[in-house]
Formats: structure tokens, sequence, C-alpha cells
């Protein structure tokens, strides 16, 4: 017989895994698949920075900034909800953050995304370098400007997967490590299954969360939803002892400390590489980075450094809603670099999707079909 669920997600990353807890507190039991192991992929491999919370009140007009601050909202509820579920500690700390500027236009570039982050509601100090130990003693006092956003906060993305897995199998889910999907199941609109290796899966409703290969399975229905590989690298330094008190940001480079001590170096962007094997170029241009804006870390002893493909899109803006043509086939896909940022927020707006509800965001923004979104700057990464 075939195997039958409320709800089929396939991609057990962390955007599935939380449609999954999202389903599953909603008294639904669904199953989430993965083709290899859950959450080993670019949700295991990415730092857990988050961003501050806005106004309470009210929601950005830009769409992209709508979803983050959803999710800045969202994050410190679920990870005390799921702390309490599991007993296991995701790691959420409202740490603070440092942006720094080392050029002039890099400071023209901050002081215009500072004004962004006012209208939001996001409170920030810009910190002349005289003012940096203040702070983050452990800054460059050569560097220009700094910007400091004490809500900046963090998550230890491997807890918050173990937790999330934990939490939706108690409450009646399933996740299946090490079975992919090789198609779906389909009658006229609607989607009725997924065909595995081990057999087929029936459901009411199926979910594409798959990661950069979601485009790749999508594209077997006909639906167009790229979402091409962008191999992120990371450096993990283990000095022994705290010697960063905040995330630290510079462009594309981040340095985000854990409790223990420890300090993760990000990241590489190589847009179209699905090579996961990290480089030594790679790593000395991190470590070099990193060194340049906390010369404190020349001697910090490397302890590991890794790689992860995260999921492109086609304008910068991920793809959550039904895909074109089906009435129950859902979508959540190619957040790039900020699957985790946003996995909160994506999880519950599908969970309305998925229940017939009224998403609390409007989603025409995120559609499958939509025109290019013109291009956007949303200054926090994860």
């Amino acid at each position: 017989m075939t195997e039958r669920f409320d709800a089929i997600v396939v991609g057990a990353g962390v955007v599935g895994l939380s449609i999954g807890y999202a389903l599953a507190r909603e008294g639904m039991r669904p199953l989430v698949l993965d083709r290899g192991k859950p959450g080993r992929e670019a949700s295991w491999a990415g730092a857990g920075m988050l961003p501050p919370v806005g106004d309470p009140d009210r929601l950005p007009s830009n769409p992209a900034a709508a979803l983050r601050a959803l999710s800045a909202r969202l994050y410190p509820e679920w990870a005390s909800a799921l702390y309490e579920e599991t007993g296991i500690d995701p790691g959420y700390r409202r740490s603070g953050g440092v942006d720094v500027a080392r050029t002039e236009a890099e400071d023209d570039a901050l002081r215009s995304a500072a004004g962004r982050w006012r209208a939001e509601g996001i409170a920030c100090e810009r910190l002349a370098p005289g003012d940096f130990a203040r702070v983050e003693p452990a800054l460059d006092p050569e560097l220009r400007v700094a910007y400091f956003l004490a809500d900046r906060a963090q998550v230890r993305n491997p807890r918050l997967l173990r937790a999330l897995e934990t939490a939706l199998t108690a409450r009646g889910g399933t996740v299946a490590a090490d079975r992919g999907a090789l198609g779906f199941l389909t009658e006229n609109d609607r989607a009725t299954g997924v065909r595995t290796a081990a057999g087929d899966v029936s459901a009411d409703v199926v979910v594409v969360s798959a990661g950069a290969w979601s485009g790749e399975l999508l594209a077997g229905l006909g639906v167009v939803a790229p979402t091409p590989p962008v191999k992120g690298q990371i450096v993990l330094l283990n000095p022994g002892r705290p010697l960063l008190r905040r995330i630290v940001e510079h462009g594309k480079t981040y340095l985000v400390p854990r409790d223990d001590g420890r300090i993760l170096i990000g990241a590489t962007e190589e847009e179209g590489v699905s090579d996961v094997r990290p480089t030594a170029d790679a790593y000395r241009g991190l470590f070099a980075a990193a060194v340049a804006l906390c010369p404190i870390l020349a001697d910090a002893p490397v302890e590991a450094t890794w790689a992860g493909l995260r999921p492109g899109n086609k304008d910068n803006r991920a793809y959550i809603g039904p895909a074109p043509g089906f009435r129950n086939l859902f979508v959540a896909a190619g957040h790039k670099r900020a699957g985790l940022q946003l996995s909160p927020a994506t999880a519950e707006l599908v969970a309305d999707l998925v229940l017939g509800r009224t998403p609390r965001l409007d989603l025409a923004p995120f559609r499958l079909d939509r025109d290019p979104a013109p291009a956007e700057d949303d200054v926090f990464r994860s």
C-alpha cells in the first residue's frame, strides 16, 4: 500500500524542517523527505546570523525587508518554544553586532543603510574609532566608522536543526533521511504524492523546499523556478577563550562569536559552483579579512573549514507560494544566503497557504511566475 500523510515536505533543511514543524503545530501529520541527512547541507554550513527586530507594530514596505522583519519577530518565540518542547537550546542570543566601514564610499553606504534601519525602527548607533572599545574592543582602530546594532542576534544552527527535527517528530511528524524525491504524482491540477526509490508516498498537500535542488525537481513538472547553487565557504577559529564580543560585518565578510569562544568567519559567494570541498584560496582570503578587521585574531588556531550550497533565485527574492498550474503544490525555495534568518516566517506563511488562511504577508512579490524584481540591497545576511 502507498504510504499516506497529511502533507509531504520535500527537503529537510532549515526551511523544510521549519515548515514541517509549523504544520505539526497545526495538528497535521507531515512527512519531511531528504535525499541525505536532515539539516546537513547549507543550513548546517551557515553562521546563523539574525537581523535585529524593528518596529513591532508595522512591517517595512519593501517585500524582502518585510519577510525578514516578520521572521525576526518570530525567532524569539520559536526558539523559546523549541527549547521548551525538546530541551535543546537553539542558541538564540541577542549578542549585538557592528557593521564597519574602512573607506569613504563604504561609510556613505553604511550611512544610507542606517537610514533604512531607523525607518524600520531598528536601533543603531554610529561610533567613531575612539569609541569602538566601548562596544567591541577587538576592532581595528584604523577602521573609519562602526554602527552598533544592539539587537543583532544569532542562532546555533546545528542545534536549531536538531530541535526542529525533534519537535516535529514529537508532534507526530516523520523525517525520512536518505529518501529523496525522484518526482511527483499528479492528477490534473493536483499533486497527489511523491515518488521515491523506497516507494510512492501520497498526501493532500506537497511542499517543495529542497534548497539548490528545488528548481531541478520542479522542472520535471514544467514549473520554472531556477535555484542555481551558490557555494559558500566558512572558517572556524577556536582560540580557547572569548576574543570577540559582537558579530562583526564588513561587506560580505562577517565574524560570528559563539558563547564558547569559537568564531565563525564567512562567507564566500561562488555562483554556479556545486563542488562543496573547501579551498585553500577561500581559507586564506577569509582569514586575512578577519585579521584585518580584528587583529587580535592573527594567532587564533583554525579548527575547521567547510562549504555549503545555498539555493539561488532569479532576482534575489525567495520563491514562496503555489506552483503555477497546481492547487496544492507549494514552493518555499531560493532563499540564497538568508534561509536561516527567513525560515520561521517562511514556514508560517506556507502553513497559512496550506490551511487556506490569508497569509499575514502579501506573497505576490514572491510568486514563482513573477517578473524579475528590481535589484535590492537588503543589508542583513545569515
